[in-house]
């Protein structure tokens, strides 16, 4: 699938990788790290417009974060009981409900970067939470922000 993915990227430049980026904001495992280097990578030799990529990745994102917390606000509690049934994701629920808790919207900007293997759960639980909107949206802007330029 890697292979496939990264054939498309200089197909379909910024809709692929807008596409990836939100998938992997819902918690679908795609190699989104992986095709944003081969962007970047694009991008250095002039195949793809830098702008694009980054406009692409960050749209793709923030829409993906937007979505995670919209089903989060709307059916938040059945979807996270769900999901903690399952001993992949049990974990990593419960560290995302106690990041939203000690540190809320400090822990949506961190998750966009530095722990974003917790980002999709933390949409949903700050959606289910009721975390401030606009609030959760400056975390998600400014993580997001830092994670595409990195």
């Amino acid at each position: 699938m890697t292979d496939t993915l990264l054939a498309l990227v200089p197909v379909y430049g910024g809709w692929i990788l807008m596409a990836v980026t939100f998938l992997s904001c819902l918690a679908i495992p795609v190699p989104s790290s992986l095709l944003m280097l081969a962007g970047g990578a694009f991008a250095a030799s002039d195949d793809l417009a830098l702008l694009t990529v980054l406009a692409s990745a960050l749209g793709g994102a923030l829409a993906g974060d937007q979505t995670g917390y919209l089903l989060g606000r709307k059916g938040g509690t059945p979807l996270i009981a769900r999901l903690e049934t399952h001993e992949r994701s049990a974990g990593l629920i419960a560290r995302a409900r106690r990041m939203i808790t000690e540190r809320g919207v400090v822990s949506v900007f961190l998750t966009r970067w530095l722990f974003s293997p917790l980002g999709p759960y933390v949409n949903f639980i700050g959606g289910a939470m009721g975390l401030d909107w606009r609030r959760f949206t400056a975390g998600s802007v400014s993580g997001e922000s830092v994670w595409v330029l990195i």
